[in-house]
């Protein structure tokens, strides 16, 4: 009985995750591929503070990882559980996007090599 409760309660923690909007856009996002934060700050329009703040709950909550490459930390999405709720919720993942205006190193490279 007691595992039970435990379920429960690690079910519900993930839905209160995906509860909140602006992490469902991150999560929604990084299910695209790893993002910078930069780039989320282009991509969901907020400041660098409260993306990182959203990231710090869902690194917290073991549901994505960061990855140091050179200057920049790359998000990954690390839990596969979130993954297949997305998939169900939001249906299939979209292609990696470039997003007009954003210093990342891969909106910058996709621009360089589309332009």
């Amino acid at each position: 009985m007691n595992e039970m409760v435990n379920a429960y309660t690690e079910a519900a923690a993930v839905f209160q995750l995906l509860a909140h909007p602006s992490r469902l856009h991150i999560l929604d996002e990084l299910r695209r591929g790893p993002a910078c934060v930069c780039h989320l700050q282009a991509v969901l329009e907020r400041p660098q503070a409260y993306i990182s703040q959203q990231l710090r709950v869902l690194r917290e909550a073991d549901v994505v990882v960061d990855e140091k490459d050179g200057l920049n930390v790359y998000y990954r999405i690390v839990d596969a559980r979130v993954l297949r709720l997305l998939e169900q919720t939001l249906g299939p993942a979209q292609p990696a996007r470039r997003v007009a205006g954003c210093p990342c190193p891969h909106c910058v490279e996709q621009e360089a090599c589309c332009s």
